[in-house]
């Protein structure tokens, strides 16, 4: 068989439809052991009205999560897995596999919880101890009767899902008669509870105890999602048969504790009375068959489902691949069955209902809570692919995720900490793992709405000092042979910037083909060397003119670059472009850093501690930039701990003493680890005194004059070149601040 026919066999699965593949299973296991063993002692524990605002809450956060899985369900094809699957393809694989393993182990303790309910109403009823003399070690009638019980349920699941959903249909029969059996009763009977018995009961649970409790009898909806992979048409039958399970169970639900109130008026008796519901009703063993029926059958409904959410991850290679092994036409999992089934071996060793429950209710809310939170995301974002049969408004499904986190903390505050612990360490083991999916989610887009509401944000609030970040876009070519240029640009902008890095492609050698390989070689290069930066390849004239236009029109919105860093041309024919791009950037209004070439980090870490220059002529134009761009260098990769010296030409000796204090006392009340060096000029040359006191630095920074009204380019020009020839022979790099921010406030100048 080939792969095309092999992966629509796993995709078809036995065809349920929807009263048979979604509604009989999840309806079984709602009206299950919590039902039949555990609603008198709810109702004994906080009374009629509690009791009803516990079954409203839970069905409400049930029936909320199925018209989010209805409309999940009816926007894609579902696969096997689930809950799972539904959460992967919306919210990525990592987050699916952080709640898909622990969702699996929740319908494995599930097996186990189902199975202790049937055994304790069958000892409670049945004489065991002959099996019991056949069993060569020591333990509990209950957990004999479970393992027996566990033994034959998974040989059915392994013989045939088929035969296991036509044994529910025979349950489903005993169940509705159990139910006419209890409501054609009245009063119980035949009681051997004594009044001094009854007298002492005194304690009560508090209120999400039993809430903790009775949630899992809710939680039936996981059975008919997990058979999601063997229906026929799981976009019908998984929304109809969802709803109407839940509506279904909420409505007996809420009959059932109306009828026990009119009839028991102690508390205490559905305290100490486990079966109550047999002593009320017409015909009692209708009820046991009906505990034995409906204990099996969820049971049964758990064996099925819990090995296809295991399946599932393992084909997603979130497992090993051997747990995803398929038998027969059916892909019936029995390797997953298997581990099912040790889980519940384990379970029913260690545990009883009353510990199983809570831990139940935990991992069933946080996959429902996430349930609802994709399909809440996915119409919020209302991607065009978002086109669901079913309509559910997105705020709905939002409040079914609040309804579902919130009651976790309120039932247990540790516990609910402790569930998402363990998923947030799933998801970061995911996320070291790097699995490429191979489908599409919900995050790009949810990124894409997060970003254009920050950016309507933006455009309503003007930057200012107090927020201010370099944006930095830098022309740097080939990352390869000005790898100096890009260091400083990544030093400035950090990672809590932007940072471009801009190549300009001659337009007559622009192909579609071309920029895409040069895009993936520079890529590659820069996550080698561990730079964030986004990459930006610009069809061009020449190198400057290709420059103008990318300096003229890069940006979204606010979100444009506010620091310029252009690298001195190495051709002599682009050279009077660089300084004409200086003027073009103050024209408008934006930040320039003009680079000579530096040593890289692999070249200054030969020579020790590097060390920038910083000169300051006394004016405040460029400064706060200046100081600005060395304090966020000081702090970051190749650049961090280096030793900044704060220098100043003085026109003589007289002056060194005030100015020392007066820089001294700046650079403290700022809280900026830089030195002063003061040298006196006495008639010299300024720039051969700097040339000359900066030799051995590791970067100059140096400013840049503004341009003069009327000052014509050429002017401007011959003042760059004249700079650069006197500093020929440093790593300079020429700071100019145009923007219309206050720098010297941003490092205390103002």
């Amino acid at each position: 068989m080939d792969s095309s026919k092999k992966g629509a066999v796993e995709q078809s699965g036995y065809n349920f439809g929807t009263f048979q593949g979604v509604f009989i299973p999840s309806i079984l296991t709602i009206l299950g052991v919590i039902m039949f063993l555990r609603f008198g002692w709810v109702l004994g524990n906080v009374g009629l009205p509690l009791t009803l605002v516990i079954v409203s809450i839970s069905t409400s956060i049930t029936f909320l999560t199925g018209l989010s899985l209805s409309a999940t369900a009816t926007n894609m094809k579902v696969g096997s897995g689930g809950a799972y699957y539904i959460i992967s393809r919306s919210l990525g694989l990592e987050l699916g596999a952080a709640i898909g393993l622990p969702l699996f182990l929740a319908q494995a303790l599930g097996i186990a919880f189902y199975i202790t309910g049937f055994s304790e109403a069958l000892v409670g009823v049945v004489d065991v101890s002959p099996l019991m003399e056949q069993i060569p070690f020591e333990i509990t009638e209950i957990r004999a009767v479970s393992l027996c019980t566990l033994a034959g349920l998974t040989l059915i699941a392994i013989i045939s899902a088929s035969l296991a959903l036509k044994t529910q249909l025979l349950i489903f029969a005993c169940i509705v008669l159990s139910l006419v059996s209890f409501f054609s009763g009245g009063a119980p009977t035949n009681l051997d509870i004594s009044p001094d018995t009854l007298a002492a009961v005194t304690e009560r649970a508090d209120f999400w105890v039993v809430f903790a409790v009775f949630f899992p009898a809710v939680t039936g909806i996981e059975a008919g999602i997990a058979m999601s992979g063997d229906l026929k048409n799981p976009s019908k039958s998984l929304p109809r048969g969802t709803i109407a399970a839940v509506l279904t169970g909420y409505a007996v639900y809420m009959a059932i504790p109306f009828f026990m109130s009119f009839h028991i008026h102690d508390p205490n008796l559905l305290l100490q009375e486990p079966l109550i519901m047999a002593n009320m009703a017409r015909w009692g063993r209708l009820i046991l068959i009906g505990v034995c029926a409906a204990t099996l059958s969820s049971a049964l409904g758990a064996l099925l489902g819990a090995p296809r959410t295991l399946q599932a991850l393992a084909k997603d290679r979130v497992l090993p691949k051997w747990i995803a092994r398929g038998f027969g036409k059916t892909n019936d999992p029995h390797p997953a069955t298997a581990i099912s089934f040790c889980v519940a071996v384990a379970a029913i060793l260690l545990g009883d209902l009353n510990l199983i429950a809570p831990v139940l209710s935990m991992f069933f809310l946080t996959s429902y809570g996430l349930i609802n939170l994709s399909a809440g995301l996915e119409g919020l974002i209302a991607s065009p692919s978002w086109r669901p049969k079913f309509q559910f408004p997105w705020w709905g499904s939002m409040i079914g995720a609040l309804a579902c986190f919130t009651t976790m903390l309120m039932i247990d505050l540790g516990a609910t900490f402790a569930a998402l612990f363990v998923a947030g360490l799933l998801y970061a083991v995911m996320k070291r793992r790097e699995i490429t999916a191979h489908w599409g989610d919900m995050r790009y887009g949810l990124l894409m709405l997060m970003v254009r509401h920050a950016i309507d944000r933006l455009m309503k609030r003007p930057p200012d000092e107090r927020g201010w970040r370099p944006n930095v876009l830098a022309f740097t070519g080939s990352p390869k042979s000005r790898w100096h240029q890009v260091e400083l640009a990544a030093a400035l902008a950090q990672e809590s910037s932007y940072l471009t890095l801009a190549t300009i492609v001659p337009a007559e050698k622009w192909t579609a083909e071309r920029e895409k390989s040069l895009r993936t070689s520079i890529t590659e290069f820069l996550e080698k060397r561990g730079v964030q930066a986004m990459i930006k390849l610009f069809p061009g004239e020449n190198m400057t003119r290709g420059a103008e236009a990318l300096i003229n029109g890069y940006g979204f919105g606010p979100i444009e670059p506010n620091i310029y860093v252009i690298g001195e041309s190495r051709e002599p024919q682009n050279a009077a472009g660089v300084f004409d791009l200086v003027h073009q950037v103050y024209r408008l209004r934006k930040n320039l850093v003009l680079v000579r070439e530096l040593e890289t980090a692999e070249e200054a870490s030969q020579w020790g501690p590097r060390r920038i220059d910083l000169w300051w002529r006394g004016r405040k134009d460029n400064i706060g930039l200046m100081l600005t761009i060395a304090h966020q260098l000081q702090g970051f990769g190749a650049w961090k701990d280096t030793r900044i010296v704060l220098k100043r030409l003085i026109k003589d000796e007289s002056e060194r003493e005030e100015i020392s204090q007066v820089l001294d006392g700046f650079l403290k009340d700022q809280r900026l680890s830089m030195e002063i060096e003061l040298t006196s000029m006495e008639g010299k040359d300024p720039l051969a005194l700097i040339h000359e006191s900066s030799e051995g630095a590791d970067l100059v920074l140096m400013g840049l004059k503004h341009p003069e009204p009327g000052e014509e380019k050429e002017q401007y020009r011959l003042y760059c070149q004249h700079l650069l020839m006197a500093m020929d022979g440093l790593p300079v790099a020429f700071v100019l601040s145009s923007e219309e921010i206050d720098f010297g406030q941003i490092v205390g100048m103002g």
